[in-house]
């Protein structure tokens, strides 16, 4: 089964809670045990797990990242802006995919884990591809 999930985002960089979403998609696909992959198809855009309980972590988390590669203009490549430059050098430290367990209907995640998805070159209209897989 295969889905995907559109997300609009904001100004800048953010992060998007999709654990709800994707659970929804694999309660639907009926699968009771398998793999849940998902697949972010976008350069300046990434997906993660993490914790999603506190709020003040994902601020945490974009203020870390916006500190480690902050928007410059002395980037190579910078073909459209500079915060896209810099989104792509976030997108590769983060990754565009994730792996999630699927057992009793359900992901197979930790208490305070949470599917979460990043915007590094906001407002967009991004797509997370989501595959389930039985077995």
């Amino acid at each position: 089964m295969y889905q995907t999930i559109t997300i609009s985002t904001g100004v800048g960089d953010s992060l998007v809670n999709l654990t709800e979403d994707v659970r929804r998609i694999v309660k639907e696909s009926g699968v009771a045990s398998g793999i849940c992959f998902l697949v972010v198809g976008h350069t300046t855009a990434a997906i993660t797990i993490n914790s999603h309980m506190d709020p003040a972590t994902a601020r945490d988390i974009i203020d870390d990242i916006k500190r480690i590669v902050p928007t410059r203009t002395d980037f190579h490549h910078i073909f459209d802006t500079p915060s896209d430059a810099a989104g792509h050098i976030k997108a590769s430290i983060i990754g565009n995919t994730e792996t999630v367990l699927i057992e009793g209907h359900d992901l197979v995640l930790g208490h305070s884990q949470g599917i979460l998805f990043y915007e590094f070159d906001g407002p967009r209209t991004r797509q997370v591809m989501v595959k389930i897989i039985a077995g």
